[in-house]
């Protein structure tokens, strides 16, 4: 057996090395320096234009050349960044924030109020069309309004009732510079960002690498490298060999099979970190697909009865390379409800509530035909997830048309349109600060995280109630009996908060994050 792990072990090596020679097309890219940090993803950005970032990888990359008014930190809590302080109305409507003095957009000009209540109106208006995080999201979640200049250092948020997290999320509105951004047209600002953070847009060669540097006159964070370089890998050995060659610092996503390879390679560690994004398979409520199981679907009985098929445990010892507990709504612990047991993997149970449900098995012992849509190459292991995934399905009667597809190009422009399928299997990106945020993807019934269209009105109900709550202990209850709403009512079926393993360089000292937020101001050498 040891002989038979050592001979697999020296295959996978001399693999990655091969796929590291200086032939591969991402040799262009610069490499690693005193003061070059290097940088591997598994997708390219899509748009530099901070409205229409929507993903983690493009946040990463936009979050060093755009500040935020607040940021949250890598502990979860909410601390000042280009504001300096803010207060809130009596009725929690209006959110003042007081802008740090001094502060310089990349193209030279001063940054103000003006242009931080620029950002939020731009990145509200319809004609322009965004779908990004900030209008998707944000806005959706904090019942965004409008914003105005009070001061040149005072802009005001108005929202349409309160929030309690609302700093938290307006937190992640990048503010850009108006002089510049009101020249240019959507097309030239989706690839030519004039930011406002600790870092400078140099050059995009797209689906290969982007370069930023340092901006000197950022005195908020005070980074260590002059220059970042993102790199796009999209295969999980490519970005393995390339760690062990010393071409790139940071890699996302390292699969299980590749942890012994990179930390006996004397050259990188595996680093595992206890992600927060909740991996799940959703289900589409909408009416753009009448098929037999888009309508069986829409009953809680059927999808309750999706749980029990589903072996996560397995999956995650098998595919992700750890065990892991199932979750049991879309809250993160310690914030997630304590008294919920996560649904047990009992395909006979599947069976009888499918049977109960007015699905029996056909002569040929078929009960439905239904697709399941995913993007490749997003996820941990996500491939290999979503064959199983359907597999376990296959096995208490659903007939599953399971299509593996590009993720950016061709399963996200599904997905935000409602047409990827009876099901879909995706991620979200969660946090650790408050229950609400993770809870904010169903803030309504048409809200952009809310794929499916999920409109459980016991749900909704709730989560407008508590626009009236000022009571933590109050608000807590509200959220309680929400999260045994959506356990009792999944529009998901429920499956692992991914664990993340990041591959990091032995002549890098920086520590991930929890929430897959790759922020490297505080990184180092050793």
């Amino acid at each position: 057996m040891f002989k038979l792990r050592y001979l697999a072990t020296l295959f996978i090596l001399v693999a990655l090395i091969a796929s590291a020679l200086p032939l591969s097309v991402t040799a262009q890219a610069p490499g690693p320096d005193e003061k070059t940090l290097v940088i591997a993803q598994t997708t390219d950005v899509q748009s530099l234009d901070p409205p229409q970032v929507g993903s983690r990888p493009d946040d990463n990359v936009v979050s060093h050349m755009f500040a935020t008014l607040y940021e949250i930190d890598d502990f979860g809590g909410i601390v000042p960044f280009l504001a300096k302080d803010y207060r809130i109305s009596e009725d929690g409507t209006e959110i003042t924030f007081v802008l740090n003095e001094g502060l310089t957009c990349h193209d030279g000009e001063p940054l103000t109020a003006e242009d931080v209540v620029y950002t939020f109106q731009r990145a509200a208006d319809p004609a322009n069309g965004f779908t990004g995080n900030t209008p998707g999201f944000v806005f959706a979640s904090v019942a965004y309004k409008d914003a105005r200049v009070d001061s040149e250092l005072e802009a005001t948020i108005i929202l349409e009732r309160y929030q309690s997290i609302a700093l938290g999320l307006l937190s992640e509105v990048h503010i850009h510079c108006k002089d510049s951004y009101e020249k240019m047209s959507l097309e030239e600002a989706a690839s030519n960002p004039i930011g406002s953070g600790p870092y400078k847009f140099v050059e995009w060669v797209k689906d290969d690498y982007l370069v930023m540097e340092k901006w000197d006159e950022f005195t908020l964070r005070e980074p260590y490298f002059d220059k970042i370089v993102w790199r796009v890998i999209p295969e999980a050995s490519t970005r393995t060999a390339e760690l062990i060659a010393g071409n790139v610092d940071i890699i996302t996503n390292v699969h299980p099979d590749q942890h012994d390879v990179i930390n006996r390679s004397g050259s990188a560690t595996v680093v595992p970190v206890e992600g927060l994004r909740r991996i799940y398979v959703g289900f589409n409520f909408t009416d753009n697909f009448d098929s037999e199981c888009a309508q069986a679907i829409r009953k809680t009985d059927v999808r309750v009865a999706l749980q029990y098929a589903v072996d996560v445990p397995t999956i995650c010892e098998a595919l992700l390379g750890v065990p892991c507990e199932r979750a049991t709504g879309p809250v993160n612990s310690p914030n997630d409800h304590p008294d919920l047991e996560p649904y047990p993997y009992d395909p006979a149970k599947a069976e009888e509530l499918l049977d109960a449900a007015g699905y029996p098995r056909g002569e040929d012992g078929t009960r439905l035909e239904c697709t399941l849509m995913a993007g490749r190459d997003r996820y941990l292991n996500d491939v290999n997830v979503v064959l199983s995934i359907c597999q376990y399905l296959e096995d208490v009667g659903i007939k599953m048309d399971c299509q593996l597809m590009d993720f950016r190009a061709e399963f996200i422009p599904a997905l935000v349109a409602q047409q990827a399928g009876e099901m879909f299997f995706v991620g979200s990106g969660g946090g650790n600060w408050n229950a609400l945020y993770e809870m904010a993807d169903f803030a309504s019934e048409t809200s952009n995280p809310n794929y499916g269209f999920w409109s459980n009105p016991e749900w909704f109900d709730r989560w407008r109630s508590l626009s009236d709550i000022r009571d933590p202990e109050q608000e807590r209850q509200v959220v309680l009996e929400m999260l045994e709403v959506f356990y009792n009512d999944p529009p998901w079926i429920l499956l692992y908060m991914q664990p993340d393993f990041y591959g990091l360089s032995n002549r890098l000292d920086w520590q991930p994050r929890r929430d897959e937020r790759v922020i490297t101001f505080n990184a180092t050498l050793k």
